[in-house]
């Protein structure tokens, strides 16, 4: 048992018991015993790693990738680098880099969105030149060229079972003196009318509340002042079935087991993403694998391989199959684009 399993047990036996969102807010952003408040999360030393982690291929491809659109809307000189949940800041530095080689470009103010004071230090230690924003809304209205990179699958999720004709609510209450899962009354809710059509009962679906608020307010202003945005995450089209999952030490465990002290996420709905869009324009989904490829990552590899030898080499060669095999990252991690028209999308993308 955690601290944090401690206190919610006593908020749910004062109060009954909470959502999976209201779950997932606690375990990671707790003040005192949230898992991104309190730990070193990303790298071999955490426990799990990111592509930007693995290679700085990835960096650079995303950098090609958004200097394309930069260039294709005229080169504004008030453009902003922006990063969502930048981690340890280690993807935004490979962008910079790469980013230099195409003149003004790597020249761009950059702006980082992170909710977590203790990830924020360790930005302003690797990124002292960045301004910080704890949220979208105060990003200033001027064109914006935004990644997110394994943020969205953070954002608290709700599950609902379906019935006959309504949903019961996935819920987290007590088993005995554990934390379980258990299931509010059946009722109906507006903003799942949408998915009557396409299930059956039994099924279970998940729906994140911030996800269409956060997507349309990074639309409306790319549609308003230029831009554009990469989203990238695992998830597929539309939610169907759990996909609430933890990580600890690099190996999947139970959500529920010790809270505060795991990474809890879910797939990311990039149906729901698609729909948020509007009045700005989105690309298809496109596979992580395909977006690298098309952008030159094999054709990067082979430069970066030829000053490489042994062990260094084998564990360069092992990451571009990590980045882009369908076995691997390949497949599982999605890529959207977002742009003011289509002729101004990112390269790399499917249209």
């Amino acid at each position: 048992m955690t601290a944090l399993s401690e206190i919610l047990k006593s908020r749910i036996k004062t109060q009954g018991p909470i959502n999976v969102a209201d779950y997932m807010v606690e375990a990671l952003m707790h003040p005192d015993h949230g898992y991104y408040t309190q730990r070193v999360v990303f790298g071999a030393q955490g426990d799990f790693i990111t592509a930007p982690e693995i290679s700085q291929m990835f960096g650079e491809m995303i950098a090609l990738s958004l200097g394309q659109a930069w260039m294709a809307q005229g080169r504004p000189k008030d453009a902003i680098f922006v990063e969502l949940g930048p981690g340890r800041g280690t993807l935004m530095l490979d962008m910079l880099r790469s980013a230099a080689a195409i003149p003004g470009f790597g020249q761009l103010p950059v702006h980082l969105v992170e909710s977590s004071t203790k990830l924020r230090q360790i930005q302003v230690h690797a990124l002292p030149q960045a301004e910080h924003h704890t949220d979208v809304l105060s990003l200033p209205n001027v064109p914006i060229f935004l990644v997110a990179n394994e943020f969205l699958d953070a954002l608290p999720i709700r599950q609902f079972w379906r019935t006959k004709h309504a949903w019961e609510e996935c819920l987290v209450g007590l088993a005995g003196d554990t934390l379980g899962f258990g299931r509010a009354a059946p009722q109906n809710f507006d903003f799942l009318k949408h998915r009557i059509k396409d299930t059956v009962q039994g099924n279970l679906i998940e729906y994140c509340p911030s996800l269409s608020h956060i997507i349309s307010n990074i639309s409306h202003g790319i549609k308003q002042n230029g831009g554009a945005a990469l989203l990238i995450d695992y998830g597929d089209w539309r939610s169907k079935g759990s996909t609430l999952q933890a990580v600890s030490n690099h190996k999947v465990v139970s959500p529920l087991d010790a809270p505060g002290e795991v990474d809890v996420t879910a797939h990311v709905d990039f149906e729901a993403v698609y729909k948020a869009v509007p009045p700005a324009i989105s690309s298809r989904l496109t596979p992580q694998g395909v977006f690298l490829e098309r952008l030159g990552l094999t054709q990067r590899a082979k430069v970066l391989a030829k000053k490489l030898e042994g062990k260094a080499l084998e564990s360069h060669v092992a990451a571009h199959r990590r980045l882009s095999h369908p076995d691997e990252m390949g497949n599982l991690f999605k890529v959207i684009g977002i742009a003011p028209q289509a002729d101004y999308l990112p390269a790399g993308l499917d249209i």
